[in-house]
């Protein structure tokens, strides 16, 4: 029994890298212990993702869990998330639970993978911060398919600079002018790629080519910024898609009462969606 603990102590808590409370790796343990009660790994990885996004409905929405002002770590915050590092952290379990790595140190290392430019965590600017970069980068790394293009989309032309622009909205940027110009770079380069989103307007009409588990990210007509908030597409049984997500402060992960469309059309800085389709993982 000592050395069974030992061995879960060394595996989960001492032996990663990451900043978390002994509460996120029970949360962790359990997903994984519900995927294996589902039988999920036999399922495709669209499933799992929903399914084990499914789980977290009613957990808080919690803001700013990745700050840090002195030095980029990996932070992990299961029991409260945003929109971003919710559909991040279903994305992890779906992807670990597909491969049988289903210890705490494997989530932190699949976490890092997704989190990072090339999946290494560096400083502050490796992390990808703009999830138009999020989606290119893991279309690039075949972890997903942008494939928004292909379902309705048409060319997204925005100039992107938000955070080079507002440094002073984020602690680690207020005070640090080399992270300004090296998010400058990463901006510049965003800005030579050709992205594509599908208008709000065309989001219904184009509904029967969504499925459930793609990943959405909403456009927004904020000067310079490219997502203002991500979710997961689920069918319900209204036979309509709806949106999994983390709302805004104050509330819990739910799903929409309203189907996308309608929510999108609810928000008028809400201009349309880019979408990201989980590739399933080669044996």
């Amino acid at each position: 029994m000592i050395k069974l603990l030992f061995a879960f102590i060394l595996s989960g808590i001492l032996f990663g890298q990451s900043v978390h409370t002994d509460e996120d790796v029970r949360i962790c343990n359990q997903k994984f212990v519900l995927a294996n009660s589902l039988d999920l790994k036999e399922k495709p990885i669209n499933k799992i993702f929903t399914e084990i996004a499914k789980s977290f409905i009613g957990i808080e929405y919690a803001a700013n869990t990745l700050q840090n002002e002195n030095k980029e770590e990996l932070r992990i915050h299961l029991t409260g998330l945003d929109c971003y590092t919710f559909v991040e952290a279903a994305l992890v379990f779906s992807r670990n639970i597909k491969r049988s790595k289903t210890g705490f140190s494997d989530f932190e290392s699949e976490l890092e993978n997704v989190r990072y430019r090339n999946g290494k965590l560096g400083d502050y600017t490796s992390r990808l911060h703009y999830f138009s970069d999020w989606l290119f980068e893991m279309d690039k790394r075949e972890i997903i398919d942008l494939v928004t293009k292909d379902i309705g989309g048409e060319k997204y032309e925005k100039r992107i600079n938000f955070m080079s622009a507002h440094p002073q909205y984020y602690k680690e940027l207020k005070n640090n002018p080399v992270f300004v110009k090296k998010m400058s770079v990463i901006e510049n380069e965003m800005n030579k790629r050709n992205y594509f989103y599908i208008n709000q307007l065309d989001i219904e009409k184009n509904e029967s080519k969504l499925k459930s588990g793609d990943i959405i990210g909403i456009t927004t007509s904020i000067k310079g910024l490219d997502i203002s908030h991500v979710g997961i597409a689920v069918k319900m049984s209204d036979d309509r898609i709806h949106f999994l997500h983390a709302p805004v402060s104050g509330k819990k992960i739910q799903i929409t009462k309203l189907p996308l469309s309608d929510y999108i059309k609810k928000n008028k800085k809400q201009i349309g969606i880019m979408v990201g389709r989980i590739r399933e993982i080669k044996k």
